[in-house]
Formats: C-alpha cells, sequence, structure tokens
C-alpha cells in the first residue's frame, strides 16, 4: 500500500507541475527553425539566414503558427503535430539526468542508470492523461469540456478544476495538502 501511495504522491506532482507551468505550448515549430539555424556551422552565415528570416517574417509566421495553430492541437488533442515521434530528448533535474521518448500516443520517462521508466499516455477515446509505471496504470486528469477538467487526486479522488485561475489555485492547494499530510 505505501508503494501506491508514493506512485500517486509522485504522480500528483507531476501533474502539478504541468499544470501550474502554464499552457502556452512547445513551439516547436519556431524551437526547430530556429535549431536549423543553430546548427549552421559558420557563424556569420547563421547571422544572415538570421536577420533574412527576420526580415522576410519566416520567423514570424512560424511564432504565428504555433501559436495560433500548433499550440492549440496541442493543448487540447494532447497531440503535438509537429513532435517527431521516436525522437529522445535528454533532461538534467536536480536529482538525476532523464531521456525522454515522443510516442504516438504520449511520453516514456526514464532516469538515467535506474531500469524502469514510467510512461505519460493520452487515451484519445476518453481524452484523458494517465501515467503507467510498474505495471499499474493511475489516471492523472480527463479533459471534460473547454472550460472544466476532472484531476485525479492522490488519494484516489476526483476533483472537478475550472481552467482559470481560481480554479488551478483550488486544485494546487488541495494537492499541497495532500501532499503534506501524507508526508506526516
Amino acid at each position: 500500500m505505501e508503494k501506491k501511495g508514493v506512485k500517486m504522491l509522485v504522480s500528483g506532482a507531476l501533474v502539478a507541475s504541468i499544470l501550474f507551468s502554464s499552457c502556452i505550448g512547445s513551439f516547436n515549430l519556431s524551437n526547430k527553425l530556429l535549431d536549423w539555424n543553430k546548427s549552421i556551422d559558420s557563424k556569420f552565415v547563421n547571422e544572415l539566414v538570421f536577420l533574412a528570416f527576420c526580415i522576410v517574417p519566416v520567423y514570424g509566421i512560424s511564432l504565428l503558427a504555433d501559436a495560433l495553430v500548433l499550440n492549440s492541437i496541442e493543448f487540447w488533442t494532447g497531440e503535438n503535430p509537429v513532435a517527431d515521434v521516436g525522437s529522445i530528448k535528454t533532461v538534467n533535474g536536480k536529482d538525476g539526468v532523464y531521456t525522454v521518448e515522443t510516442k504516438k500516443d504520449g511520453y516514456h520517462i526514464q532516469k538515467k542508470g535506474e531500469k524502469n521508466g514510467m510512461d505519460l499516455v493520452f487515451d484519445q477515446a476518453d481524452k484523458s492523461w494517465s501515467v503507467e509505471a510498474n505495471g499499474q496504470s493511475s489516471k492523472l486528469m480527463k479533459f471534460k469540456d473547454g472550460d472544466d477538467v476532472v484531476m485525479y487526486l492522490p488519494d484516489g479522488k476526483e476533483m472537478n478544476v475550472e481552467l482559470n485561475k481560481t480554479g488551478v489555485l483550488a486544485f494546487r492547494q488541495v494537492v499541497e495538502n495532500q501532499t503534506y499530510y501524507a508526508a506526516r
């Protein structure tokens, strides 16, 4: 039972970190364009391409496409239309190095040196995110409608959260209280 409580606590913290980090999107198209420009070997050619893309407004158009279309698709469907399925990124966290692999339906996260990882999985049918680790699956959240989501709390209860500042703050307080009391 203690392992399940720890998993739920970690799941709740992960959901909280995702929910409270903002919903501005990943700007993958703009980032890919900028990364390509940075990959040019000559710093002078790099600068010329950068200036040309600012003048022609390639960067402006990519930002606008990300902001208005691609990030909206990513937010509402959970799928990033520019994401590279199978791409692996390395992330340096405060407690270790992690690899994050983009899957068709979510992400696989693995801490370097550890045998087991975890998957964040988006279920298109019921528009929900869940975490799968060590053969067990726990729902994290489910999109209810345009203004509300159902959050699954570490204690197993559900909470309707309005997608505004007040709703997110209320959810944050509930998770912090449960985390505090679970640690005691």
